[in-house]
């Protein structure tokens, strides 16, 4: 029961924030505090104002270490998935492969599957909402990979686990309630 009282009190806190904010740029502008049009003034309607200012607005404070070691585990994989396209793209290309058709279509496929955590490692660096969506579901995606890779053993078991541990790393990282509201998502928006 606590947890939902600071969690209302934290949401308090922010709105109280963003008024202040409000009107401190109003008066900067010139413009009259809000609530203080002369009569018979239309009103823009203020529902739609606050809905674009926080969707399009980064939140401000600074990045949380937990964001930001799950943009970098982000980027980290992102870049792994990329160097593995390119080599299978070259060895399609160059090397002697069964069929070089599937071995270039596997290549340009990775290296398209690499964007996905990349483009989400860059939106959880600069605190991007929806950033928060691709980087779970890029991690969830893994969890089969890592697993196949340990079923076929060998040299593939240490990228396997290696895989694992960053695919729920970044989960566990990006599930914290630290991560979720630096990246302003509430706790019904969760």
């Amino acid at each position: 029961m606590s947890s939902k009282k600071s969690a209302t009190a934290k949401k308090a806190q922010r709105a109280t924030a963003r008024k202040a904010t409000e009107r401190q740029a109003a008066t900067q502008k010139g413009a009259e505090p809000k609530g203080t049009e002369p009569k018979g003034t239309a009103r823009p309607d203020a529902g739609a104002a606050k809905a674009t200012v926080t969707a399009d607005a980064a939140p401000t404070g600074p990045r949380p270490a937990r964001l930001t070691a799950a943009a970098a585990l982000a980027a980290a994989e992102g870049v792994v998935l990329l160097g593995f396209g390119i080599y299978v793209l070259i060895m399609g290309l160059t090397g002697d492969p069964e069929s070089p058709r599937q071995a270039e279509m596997l290549g340009v496929t990775v290296l398209a599957l690499a964007l996905l955590p990349l483009l989400a490692a860059r939106g959880l660096w600069l605190r991007r909402r929806w950033s928060r969506g691709p980087a779970m579901i890029t991690q969830l995606m893994a969890l089969p990979v890592a697993w196949t890779l340990v079923q076929n053993g060998g040299g593939l078991l240490a990228a396997g686990v290696a895989t694992a541990i960053a695919a729920l790393a970044v989960l566990a990282l990006l599930v914290n309630p630290t991560a979720t509201e630096a990246l302003g998502i509430g706790p019904r928006d969760a």
